[in-house]
């Protein structure tokens, strides 16, 4: 009888361990930790964007001396996003998440107007420094699409698994102070339909 109870007992643990570990169980804190790493990975392109921006500018400068209001736009943007302290809840918090993306947009059209002021300038344009500098900024461009993509693509994973079941049941007995992450949206001039005139 002995045997039988232990190989019961036996049973019970296996199949309890399986269906503790098939249920979903971990997933909330796995895909928090995916969302949080890819949250990293897209303050890593910013920075590499904003340590981008004042070779660039310097680059121009010695080029576009009259286009001095678009170089003073860049240069606040990047100091605007420079100096931007994210609190440690960024990820839930609607406002500072909204106002880092506000911040970043930003320096992106600062950017995107430089690159505009560029093409009346053959010389800058066939300039070695200015031509390494634009590509990686480039490819930093690149870089941030990406990043956002597989960030929003976490956050997703994450918010759907604690909105529905079983995610739902163990958030509540076990994650309670798992929260909603906050999301990109596109920036409203996207948004806006192109004005097309002939």
């Amino acid at each position: 009888m002995t045997g039988l109870k232990r190989f019961k007992f036996t049973l019970l643990v296996v199949l309890t361990a399986l269906f503790v570990t098939g249920c979903g169980i971990n997933n909330i804190p796995t895909y928090d930790e995916a969302a949080t790493a890819a949250w990293s990975q897209v303050i890593n392109q910013y920075q590499r964007r904003a340590d981008l921006v004042p070779n660039l500018v310097e680059t121009v400068k010695g080029f576009a001396r009259q286009e001095e209001k678009v170089l003073t736009e860049v240069v606040e943007a990047r100091s605007k996003v420079a100096q931007m302290q994210l609190p440690p809840d960024v990820l839930t918090n609607e406002q500072a998440f909204k106002n880092f993306q506000q911040s970043q947009e930003q320096l992106g059209s600062a950017l995107s107007r430089l690159m505009v002021v560029v093409e009346r300038y053959p010389d800058l344009r066939s300039n070695q420094n200015f031509l390494t500098l634009q590509s990686q900024l480039e490819g930093t461009e690149n870089r941030i699409a990406v990043a956002r993509r597989d960030y929003i693509e976490a956050v997703q994973r994450y918010n759907t698994e604690i909105r529905t079941f079983p995610g739902r049941i163990w958030k509540s007995i076990l994650y309670s102070d798992s929260q909603i992450k906050q999301n990109f949206s596109a920036p409203e001039s996207v948004q806006q339909a192109p004005a097309v005139k002939f």
